[in-house]
């Protein structure tokens, strides 16, 4: 009689792909998790009343994979407040696109090849999950505070006027679920771009070697500089003594300011202003700049810093250095039948591509505006006079209205990080021909002399 053959032990093969998809989307947003939660710590968000530090921990990670967040409250029907901010914080987003990106490959490792129809399953159930993320932290994203009235003259005149101050806020569905799944497409994408790690179906193995050495070697030129930035950041935190603000910048906003550092050093443009006081962390410099006289639109590159920091220029032989040094290890990474003009292409798609995707991550748009009866209120006057009623404690106190705004011109910094990248390409290439190529193997009769004289 024919013995029954055993099944192996575990769950199914559906059930163990969901498990996977699940696997990735958690990593990722506990990573997210508890950088933005230490983070918002540091800047002390903890002392939030009313139980706010879940939602705002929550609005922080909606904004971390591209969201937005309205600001809105009101004073009964005597005063309102209108605000919106879209800021990417870059340090969870990177910290949980690495924590996804590395579950992703470890359920795909020792492969070389994987089928097309396995890798979209994969895909599909990851994306479907993290949609179900999404939502969850859009409707977690949702506070309102209540801010009590100082002192029994300002109660008296707040129950006369019909004051009931409220601010709070909400992640904005359709942004964040629709920028949110972006970003993970986006994240899986580099995966595969990037890493050697990731199994490609059969029909793409053949653009493997034209993509990846260069998409590894500008990812590389990231990390060097968030590895800068984070060396600045702990300098600053000890010789300031500012430490806790310091390194809540770095653990929210690191890449913001690093990656802006690498587009302006090879010459590319912002445009922006900054009106009011927004508390945002805005590098000195770079707010002497944006503070235009007037309230005018700035222009911010290294002839603009520099008038304020003559350090700035330093930018640029940072950036030109690493990017030598990455397209040398792009062709390094590639084979040598490679010619030095396929180098110097590739690596200029692959600059113009990274500093695309630099100057979208750094826009900034951030406003907000206090309004009584309907007539907007600047800085002093009536306004300071509302906050003396509300109690100077309060977050109405001295609210007046401000703005951040800065974005990328990307019309002249694409077409200007693609001549960078032609150019280093070329010479990396060049610099890259006097050494073996990473994986490969030396032609026979290049031995020793003994076996040459066999």
């Amino acid at each position: 009689m024919q013995q029954p053959t055993p099944r192996a032990a575990g769950p199914s093969g559906a059930v163990r792909g969901w498990l996977d998809a699940l696997a990735v989307v958690l990593a990722g947003l506990v990573a997210m998790a508890a950088v933005a939660a230490l983070g918002l710590w540091l800047a002390g968000a903890d002392d939030l009343p009313e139980g706010g530090f879940p939602p705002v921990l929550a609005a922080t990670m909606a904004l971390a994979v591209g969201g937005s967040v309205q600001l809105d409250g009101a004073a009964g029907g005597f005063a309102a407040v209108d605000a919106g901010v879209t800021a990417m914080p870059l340090t969870v987003s990177v910290v949980g696109a690495v924590a996804m990106a590395e579950v992703f490959l470890r359920q795909l490792r020792f492969r070389a090849v994987a089928g097309g129809g396995e890798l979209l399953g994969r895909i599909a159930r990851t994306v479907l999950l993290w949609l179900l993320a999404l939502v969850l932290i859009t409707v977690v994203a949702k506070h309102t505070f209540t801010v009590p009235l100082g002192g029994s003259l300002a109660q008296t005149i707040g129950n006369a006027l019909g004051l009931t101050p409220q601010v709070g806020f909400h992640a904005e569905a359709a942004t964040t679920i629709g920028i949110g799944l972006a970003w993970l497409l986006l994240v899986l994408a580099a995966v595969f771009a990037v890493s050697r790690r990731a199994p490609l179906p059969g029909a793409l193995l053949r653009y493997q070697l034209a993509v990846r050495p260069p998409a590894f070697a500008l990812w590389a030129v990231l990390l060097a500089y968030l590895a800068i930035g984070a060396v600045v950041g702990v300098v600053t935190a000890i010789v300031h003594g500012n430490a806790r603000q310091t390194l809540a910048v770095v653990l929210l906003a690191l890449p913001d300011l690093a990656w802006l550092a690498f587009g302006l050093g090879l010459g590319a443009q912002w445009q922006g202003r900054l009106t009011g006081a927004l508390g945002l962390p805005v590098p000195r410099p770079l707010s002497s700049v944006l503070r235009a006289p007037n309230g005018q639109q700035a222009t911010v590159d290294l002839g603009t810093l520099a008038d304020h920091d003559p350090r700035s220029w330093w930018l640029l032989p940072v950036a030109a250095v690493l990017l030598l040094a990455a397209a040398f290890l792009a062709a390094h990474r590639s084979p040598r039948t490679v010619r030095l003009w396929q180098h110097a292409v590739r690596f200029a798609l692959a600059t113009a591509v990274t500093v695309l995707l630099v100057g979208l991550w750094t826009r900034v748009d951030a406003d907000y505006g206090l309004s009584v009866l309907g007539v907007g209120l600047g800085q002093g006057g009536l306004a300071d006079l509302l906050g003396t009623v509300l109690g100077g404690s309060n977050p109405l106190a001295g609210l007046g209205s401000g703005s951040l705004t800065l974005r990328p011109v990307l019309w002249t910094a694409v077409p200007l990080a693609a001549g960078w990248g032609l150019v280093t390409g070329a010479l990396g290439a060049l610099l890259a021909a006097r050494f073996r190529h990473l994986g490969e193997v030396p032609e026979a009769g290049a031995g020793t002399g003994a076996e040459a004289g066999r």
